[in-house]
């Protein structure tokens, strides 16, 4: 279906647009779809530089969890895909040669596989620097988010991860050969979620923060919902038992619900006064802002009842006391 002509009724009958997947420069091509995936990347590495000093990491960090992420994000989306994949027989052809993973170039990677390979190198990365990886992770959130709403697009050029047959107001016309299909345009749906979901967290994240990780299992509550609802009206899935069940529909609801329990659990704790089972917010000591980080959050808002004293034995002790948070 790369070569068909696309079509929105919605925006008239005469709209009609037929634009090219790749470039060719001699004997080497180069896919719009991986050139929206960097303009994606580029526009995330831009807000993290805004943003991460907001959600306690530094950029020379960001840098660092970044080339984690990438590599290990491309791996375990190559892998997802090769690994869940069978063909209309019902066969793993990539299992059946392993070769085949390397080819890349010809298609295949699964944003989820992508998600869990970068998680899974952050928290080896943290665990590596002896440090939390809850920062790591509510930047990579919004990362993600800013990434798949970007990267959709590359399915666009492609003409591929679309939905059903619809007659719907907001179909999508794919024309191949004199023949018109209207479909789902599915990456739309997704692409308008993500967005949504980003806008709501990074106005949210100015005023309501209240523990690290708290965006990494919005991020995971958002985009699952989004995701399990929007995978069933797709015709490409990968199929746990084809024709029940999909695989990224059963593990988008899954993540969703585990986070919204951790979500609601740290709700009810930081409510009671306790701390959350996440990563507390940096005290406001250890920023030198006398003022609390987030008056929501609880762990900051009371002060030692012997406050004068420790006031007196951090001047005395220089500028590293009081650091043991």
């Amino acid at each position: 279906m790369r070569e068909a002509i696309i079509s929105f009724p919605m925006l008239g009958e005469g709209f009609a647009i037929n634009p090219p997947y790749r470039i060719p420069i001699g004997s080497f091509e180069i896919y719009f779809y991986g050139l929206v995936i960097a303009f994606g990347f580029l526009l995330a590495i831009w807000y993290a530089s805004k943003t991460c000093d907001r959600l306690d990491i530094k950029m020379d960090d960001v840098y660092d969890y970044v080339i984690w992420g990438v590599l290990f994000g491309v791996i375990g989306a190559r892998l997802y895909y090769c690994i869940t994949y069978t063909d209309d027989a019902g066969v793993h052809t990539y299992l059946q040669n392993p070769a085949s993973f390397l080819a890349i170039r010809d298609g295949g990677l699964a944003i989820y596989g992508g998600v869990i390979g970068a998680i899974a190198a952050l928290c080896v990365r943290a665990r590596m620097r002896k440090e939390s990886v809850f920062p790591a992770l509510d930047v990579m959130a919004f990362g993600f988010l800013i990434g798949q709403t970007a990267g959709r697009w590359g399915n666009f050029f492609n003409r591929e991860a679309f939905g059903y047959e619809t007659d719907i107001f907001c179909r999508m016309g794919l024309t191949l050969n004199g023949q018109t299909i209207y479909v789902h345009p599915t990456f739309l749906y997704e692409s308008l979620w993500n967005l949504a979901g980003f806008l709501i967290l990074h106005f949210h994240c100015k005023k309501h923060r209240r523990y690290q990780g708290q965006y990494f299992l919005a991020y995971l509550i958002w985009y699952g919902v989004g995701r399990a609802l929007i995978e069933s009206l797709r015709s490409d899935s990968l199929w746990l038992i084809p024709g029940v069940i999909r695989i990224s529909q059963l593990l988008a609801a899954v993540t969703a619900l585990a986070a919204l329990a951790v979500w609601l659990c740290n709700a009810h704790r930081l409510n009671a006064g306790k701390a959350p089972l996440l990563g507390r917010l940096p005290r406001a000591a250890d920023t030198g802002d006398h003022s609390c980080a987030d008056e929501t959050a609880q762990p900051c808002a009371a002060a030692p009842a012997d406050s004068d004293t420790t006031i007196k034995h951090s001047s005395a002790a220089g500028p590293s006391a009081g650091q043991e948070e």
